[in-house]
């Protein structure tokens, strides 16, 4: 049985920090679905179709990594994909509550589905995307919390949307 896992995120836009997740839970799975997800109590600031254009950039040599784009219960594309495991990184305390209450909450809504948490490395702590959004929202360089991979002038551009 493949070991398949789903990383949901709205990755508005797709940081180091999540990149780096994804990289270290490698060897941990068969295979890893960036999934981007709609959240309603966020407006996105980049299109779907650029995140997931980010994202096929970054892992562009690792074929274990796929991306989509789901408006829906996570769970629910657990299932529609076969998935067992979902992926999600811990920054702080706080974050380690709020997941383990979604966690929990999953596990009784598709109990073969478990959730695997990985601790972001010491350097990425202070990285999310609201705050490197804001960043490039008002014309600053955000380009040390993104990967080397993406080409940092697009997010130049997209400052002005």
């Amino acid at each position: 049985m493949t070991k398949l896992a789903v990383f949901p995120g709205s990755f508005d836009p797709f940081t180091v920090g999540h990149e780096s997740i994804v990289q270290r839970a490698l060897p941990m799975f068969d295979k890893i679905i960036v999934m981007i997800g709609f959240n309603a109590n966020k407006q996105p600031f980049f299109p779907v179709e650029q995140r997931i254009r980010w994202i096929e950039q970054v892992f562009a040599t690792e074929p274990r990594v796929e991306v989509a784009a789901y408006d829906g219960l996570t769970v629910d594309f657990c299932r529609q994909y076969g998935a067992q495991y979902i992926l999600r990184g811990l920054r702080t305390a706080s974050d380690f509550e709020y997941e383990r209450a979604i966690a929990q909450m999953n596990k009784m809504l598709f109990p073969d589905l478990e959730t695997v948490f990985l601790l972001t490395m010491p350097e990425h702590t202070p990285i999310n995307s609201t705050i490197v959004r804001d960043i490039i929202m008002h014309g600053g360089d955000a380009g040390i919390f993104l990967p080397a991979a993406l080409n940092k002038a697009e997010f130049k551009l997209n400052s002005n949307q």
